[in-house]
């Protein structure tokens, strides 16, 4: 159920930025809801609510899974990306009332720090548990780095978020789900952990 969850969650996302990158824009850039018309804009935030709910669980599932260790950083890693997943989620709902304002009003730019916070915070809980990933040993091959990437990535998405890169920026961020999904759906191939993380 988690990797299914990472998947569809993962799949949803870049398929989401997709069309972000695709569809011609109906409002001035300066605006919350851009490239959305605000009545569109509440559908495009409640559905992506329901892709960060899927990617909640599969997270919450990796956190679950010992693929990072059994020690305190890797428990430590695996709360910060459930929380900053968890704060995105917030962050996309809190979007809905703001969605006629321009980005400068206060309210955007309130919601824009908690989508910062829910970034910065899963992208450490990711590099924490990408290299306790590394070194628990209990993941082989490509798999024991999709955690350190999707950190990695998901670090370098606090830059692109004022920029015009942002949606292809999500695009990779969903890919990275994608394949956490995949990878806890994969053969374990050593089932201990060789250092307590």
């Amino acid at each position: 159920m988690y990797a299914l969850s990472a998947i569809a969650g993962g799949t949803a996302t870049v398929a989401s930025a997709a069309l972000v990158l695709a569809v011609q824009p109906s409002v001035p850039d300066t605006m919350w809801s851009y490239p959305w018309s605000a009545g569109t804009f509440v559908l495009v935030c409640l559905a992506y609510a329901v892709f960060h709910v899927l990617v909640l669980v599969g997270v919450l599932g990796f956190a679950r899974s010992g693929a990072a260790g059994t020690g305190r950083a890797a428990r430590a890693g695996g709360g910060l990306a459930v929380a900053g997943t968890a704060v995105l989620l917030a962050a996309e709902l809190a979007s809905i009332p703001f969605r006629a304002e321009p980005l400068s009003a206060t309210g955007p730019s309130v919601v824009g720090a908690v989508f910062g916070l829910g970034t910065l915070l899963t992208a450490a809980g990711f590099l924490m548990t990408g290299v306790t990933t590394l070194r628990a040993g209990v993941w082989r091959g490509w798999r024991r780095y999709v955690p350190l990437v999707t950190g990695v990535w998901t670090a370098l998405l606090v830059g692109l978020a004022a920029t015009a890169g942002i949606a292809f920026g999500v695009g990779v961020y969903g890919l990275c789900v994608l394949m956490l999904g995949v990878a806890m759906r994969s053969p374990v191939v050593a089932t201990r952990a060789r250092i307590a993380a």
